[in-house]
């Protein structure tokens, strides 16, 4: 056996390529890069052979699971969450006419425009939401808003990464990344982490955006298609029994396994092995997940899934989250908008046109999502949080809105949320984040600790330097932790 090779002669075939020809259909799966690293071994965090084990939290946890809604595109806080009457004061009038500080690095500069949107107060706490979101509305008083987010870049790509991951710059773990390695997974016949991207597409940066970066491979997540068929290549091949399939990885189990002792420093064969065996399991495990024929025609239309209704993609998508972590799913992060223009929220041209499409698509959606968990008890311990990668600008864009980091609105309910509060401001006009600002790093920080995850203790050693997700910043905001 030399330079990884089973066999040797003019017929010789790499280990590589054994297990791609003998994976019954895994090759392909999107479990395949759940690797692990020998170093996690010895830093007493998990076994090899299971780095998904469950890990004990750094104190007692209000929350056990997360469904993270992501806007991708960014929605207009000062369209939807944010009320800026000095917007109608101030119409037409530049942004340069105001002392507006990081005014020469915007993207942009125009008149004001007031929204095209009524505001109202809703529910016992007063929040202010407009007449696009009624069903959220409805709902309002389980959120805190935060109403003074800030990030650092104007541009799609790196305000993604920073939102998933800290950083603005590719290569980092993602925040579900960072959860499954502090906590593990509840069922190990399902991932730790789910992703599921909208049915038109991912997000700029694609993977890279719920990949592990640095941490070992088993932490990163698991996409799931919101169309078709969830998880391809998950069904095993029909002219292969159970038994049959069992053998095949079994015998890659002994291969590799003689091969890894060969190898210490290469740890990645037992974690492939273990995306093997998970996915073996899954073949059980997820298509009950995913049949949705026991769930009632009210639970169905409570989420807006209706035959021919567009409110049926990202309702299916709240449903399946619902399911996920009713069954152990630590982290499911779920996209709104895919691929480019107004097929997202990123609503250059015409801000009505698209934030009518993209609200109503998941308005409905997430207040089922809400009443749903409150109703069988389940909102205690999970925690949402809605949120884009940045907002929009007060000032207009023909009519539509630019990118803009410097001030957006941010929500979370449930898992030891206080619910009803009204957290931060931006100043007059919606421009800058001015009082009891939010950083990305608080926003991160926040979702830890409610995990039980202390956000300055999480940290895994790369090059040298102990790198955690807040980096050197952030720190829970305490006026939302019960």
């Amino acid at each position: 056996m030399q330079n990884g090779s089973i066999f040797q002669g003019p017929c010789a075939t790499t280990r590589r390529d054994f297990l791609r020809r003998t994976g019954a259909g895994f090759g392909t799966l999107g479990l395949a890069g759940l690797l692990a690293e020998e170093k996690l071994l010895t830093r007493g965090h998990a076994s090899l052979a299971d780095p998904l084990s469950p890990k004990q939290p750094h104190f007692p946890a209000k929350a056990k699971n997360v469904i993270f809604l992501f806007m991708y595109g960014g929605p207009s806080h000062v369209d939807m969450f944010d009320y800026k009457p000095a917007l109608e004061k101030y119409k037409g009038k530049k942004t340069s006419e105001f002392d507006i500080k990081n005014l020469k690095e915007a993207r942009s500069q125009g008149t004001l425009m007031p929204s095209y949107y009524k505001f109202a107060r809703h529910g016992q706490s007063g929040q202010w939401v407009s007449e696009v979101y009624p069903n959220v509305a409805s709902v309002i008083d389980d959120f805190s808003v935060i109403r003074s987010g800030w990030a650092e870049s104007t541009n799609h790509g790196p305000a993604l990464f920073q939102m998933n991951t800290g950083f603005t710059r590719v290569g980092f773990p993602s925040v579900g990344s960072w959860v499954t390695y502090g906590l593990g997974s509840h069922n190990r016949d399902m991932p730790g982490f789910v992703v599921m991207y909208d049915h038109r597409g991912g997000p700029i940066g694609g993977p890279q955006n719920w990949g592990s970066g640095f941490l070992p491979s088993s932490y990163q997540a698991m996409p799931m298609r919101s169309k078709g068929i969830p998880i391809l290549n998950l069904k095993r091949p029909d002219k292969i029994t159970t038994e049959q399939q069992r053998q095949q990885i079994d015998l890659m189990k002994k291969l590799n396994h003689d091969h890894a002792s060969h190898l210490p420093g290469e740890p990645d064969l037992e974690a492939r092995i273990e995306s093997f065996e998970l996915a073996f399991r899954m073949q059980t495990a997820a298509p009950q997940l995913m049949d949705l024929s026991g769930e009632t025609e009210d639970t169905k239309i409570r989420y807006g899934i209706e035959s021919g209704k567009r409110t049926s993609y990202f309702g299916t998508q709240c449903l399946m989250a619902r399911r996920m972590v009713e069954k152990g799913v630590r982290f499911v992060q779920l996209y709104s908008g895919g691929a480019h223009g107004d097929a997202n929220w990123d609503a250059h041209g015409d801000i009505r046109k698209n934030h009518d499409k993209h609200c109503y698509d998941t308005d409905k959606p997430i207040a089922g999502l809400i009443t749903d968990l409150k109703e069988r008890g389940m909102l205690e311990e999970t925690l949402i949080v809605w949120a884009g990668e940045f907002g929009r600008t007060p000032h207009a864009t023909g009519k539509g809105r630019d990118h803009h980091p410097y001030g957006y609105t941010a929500l979370m309910a449930g898992g030891g949320i206080k619910p009803g509060v009204a957290y931060g401001e931006t100043d007059e006009i919606g421009y800058h984040a001015a009082v009891d600002r939010a950083s990305v790093h608080d926003i991160h920080a926040t979702i830890l600790h409610q995990l039980g995850i202390n956000h300055k203790r999480l940290t895994y050693d790369h090059n040298g330097r102990n790198f955690r997700l807040t980096d050197v910043h952030g720190e829970p905001i305490k006026a939302l932790i019960t």
